[in-house]
């Protein structure tokens, strides 16, 4: 039976993310491989591990790639770069620019070799422009964030699947299946609990790779579905 990894944000750590796939996945190309979003910003090879995904894409591995909220932030900063004399630009585009500074957009320019998002090559842009939000299996639904369980479809709001952070699962909605997402990052102890334990209704599988120093956090963590193994990364990249 193939093998059904999923790995959440990753976060400019290349290295991390190939010592992953190569010495400890090392998946055939009949595996799949379901990558949870925020692929950029924070660490310090955004490109690189973009560059190593579409790699994977190229030689027929079988994956899907997920949009995050950091490429999400991306795309509406390079847009607005783009279209810099419009009213929107001149009132928040600047506050917005500062925004990605701080969560990590100075790394991601550096790795591209970029003064300005608009340098950035706009293939990569597309590239994360047409991510999807979400995967349904039999089992799991996997997806960035969350969802809106407040609408009676909770897949119709597609700024909850890249930035929600609080809610509360209706499991009715999804078919019983179980939620599994990154984007908040919590402690190995947790996620442990969380995969070994079939009460909870989701798992969050984000341990933050590039939270260096803080005591079980800072690896990058992969969970096979069928045996509900995970595969731990240590960080390699700071």
């Amino acid at each position: 039976m193939p093998k059904r990894w999923v790995i959440p944000d990753i976060h400019g750590c290349a290295k991390t993310l190939q010592a992953l796939i190569n010495d400890l996945i090392k998946p055939m190309r009949s595996d799949e491989l379901y990558f949870l979003g925020d692929y950029v910003d924070r660490g310090p090879d955004s490109k690189g591990v973009i560059d190593f995904i579409r790699r994977l894409e190229q030689e027929k591995y079988n994956l899907v790639a997920l949009k995050g909220n950091h490429e999400d932030f991306m795309i509406e900063l390079y847009d607005g770069m783009h279209h810099a004399k419009s009213a929107w630009w001149y009132k928040f585009g600047n506050k917005k620019y500062n925004s990605w500074a701080e969560i990590g957009g100075k790394p991601t320019l550096q790795c591209f070799d970029a003064q300005n998002i608009t340098d950035i090559p706009t293939d990569y842009i597309e590239w994360m422009r047409h991510l999807p939000l979400y995967v349904s299996l039999d089992d799991f639904i996997l997806v960035h964030a969350g969802l809106n369980f407040k609408n009676e479809d909770p897949f119709e709001d597609q700024r909850a699947m890249l930035w929600l952070r609080d809610y509360e699962i209706n499991a009715e909605k999804i078919g019983k299946r179980r939620l599994i997402h990154g984007h908040v990052p919590v402690n190995m102890e947790l996620i442990s609990m969380l995969v070994k334990s079939r009460g909870y209704k989701f798992i969050d599988l984000d341990n933050g790779p590039y939270l260096q120093g803080k005591d079980g956090f800072g690896n990058l963590v992969a969970l096979e579905l069928n045996s509900m193994e995970m595969a731990i990364q240590y960080n390699l990249d700071f």
